[in-house]
């Protein structure tokens, strides 16, 4: 379905804004609530199949409403049964979202961004450039399409149990539109998720974690990749901003808003930059004794990139380490790298690219000196 000027797209709006919209034509505000369970649990997107809705509320709806999902483009299945849709963003862009299918769960990866401002050296969305934060229904149309396509459980519940904001782009810094969807995830009225199977990922705009905590205080995960600030610096340029201390205060405080609630480190595993014993015993030292798990992502390579994978012996005593010392360690499986789909390889299509200041500076820097990072030798 196309979208007109005319029209409002009730896709991805939030329930206040939704109640909104009903009382501005002097109707109660349950009659938005109905509307909700229809379009989220149901599945229904036809006004006039709405039943309990009154024929006038549904005449003014197919008159002034609509519900616009975005397109999809392309479908790719792996080989392990993940799934990755490719959707239109408009201008011959596109974004992408991938299912993982698991035993007792399935967790959907959405993008929250036409690519990546924040230059992050191993990712491939990064290496694509910046054009466009997604609207709240372009988000939300992402979930909406894989729960109504993807078959039911046996049990009868949507085969996806989990949603992760780790897809294209820094959620956070398309903070206005990610947390209409957050709510509309975790509302009974529509996805009805728990919070702690909802995990937003970010880079570490701490303003915005803290904002996040009062607003809709679902699972955190955080993009460290590196210990000390030097390292870190040039391979996540946004700690340049917000240092690992700042973060990591802003991490404590938002854990503490939550009781039993603890924060995922994100470590990507890169061979002869981040992986040594040294390495592991710095992160045991910022980590000990705080709410923290430590998710370790063997990295996945993509066309361009200079850093190569952590061999599979280096990652497991990484984590032994980790965990001799007291830390919750777990490795990530790779899923879909067959596909492109695994962690660190979505690049969608990104055209019109925007580099953000963070960007510039990181190519100034490389000019002026020689790179902190010490690569492997092939």
């Amino acid at each position: 379905m196309s979208s007109t000027a005319s029209k409002l797209n009730l896709l991805g709006l939030s329930q206040d804004d939704l109640e909104q919209v009903f009382v501005a034509h002097g109707e109660k505000r349950f009659r938005a609530r109905q509307l909700m369970q229809w379009i989220y649990q149901r599945g229904v997107t036809c006004f006039d199949d709405m039943t309990d809705i009154s024929k006038t509320s549904r005449e003014w709806l197919n008159a002034e409403a609509e519900f616009v999902l975005p397109r999809v483009q392309s479908r790719h299945d792996s080989v392990d049964g993940t799934i990755k849709w490719l959707f239109a963003s408009g201008s011959g862009q596109a974004v992408e979202t991938v299912f993982i299918p698991e035993s007792g769960r399935g967790t959907l990866c959405i993008s929250s961004q036409v690519g990546c401002a924040l230059d992050c050296a191993f990712c491939a969305t990064g290496a694509q450039g910046f054009n466009r934060n997604l609207s709240s229904a372009e988000i939300a149309g992402q979930v909406w399409h894989a729960i109504q396509e993807l078959p039911r459980r046996d049990n009868g519940e949507p085969a996806v149990t989990n949603v992760v904001f780790m897809g294209m782009g820094e959620p956070l810094a398309n903070y206005r539109n990610v947390v209409p969807v957050l709510k509309l995830l975790v509302s009974d009225l529509a996805f009805g998720l728990s919070r702690r199977r909802v995990t937003l990922s970010t880079s570490g705009i701490v303003p915005l974690i803290e904002k996040l905590g009062d607003d809709c205080n679902v699972s955190l995960a955080v993009s460290l990749h590196a210990a000390n600030d030097e390292l870190r610096d040039e391979i996540v340029p946004i700690n340049r901003l917000h240092p690992i201390a700042t973060l990591l205060e802003a991490c404590w405080a938002y854990a503490a808003k939550q009781a039993n609630r603890f924060i995922t480190f994100e470590y990507v595993m890169l061979r002869g930059v981040n992986d040594s014993r040294a390495h592991a015993d710095e992160l045991v030292e910022l980590l000990t004794g705080k709410p923290a798990k430590v998710n370790l992502i063997p990295f996945n390579p993509f066309p361009g990139t200079q850093f190569k994978r952590s061999s599979a012996d280096t990652i497991r005593h990484f984590q032994t380490r980790l965990r001799q010392r007291g830390l919750v360690a777990t490795t990530r499986k790779t899923r879909g790298d067959d596909i492109d789909a695994a962690c660190g390889q979505l690049a969608g299509k990104v055209s019109d690219r925007v580099r953000s200041p963070l960007g510039q500076k990181k190519i100034a820097d490389k000019k002026s000196r020689k790179s902190n990072i010490r690569m492997a030798s092939a």
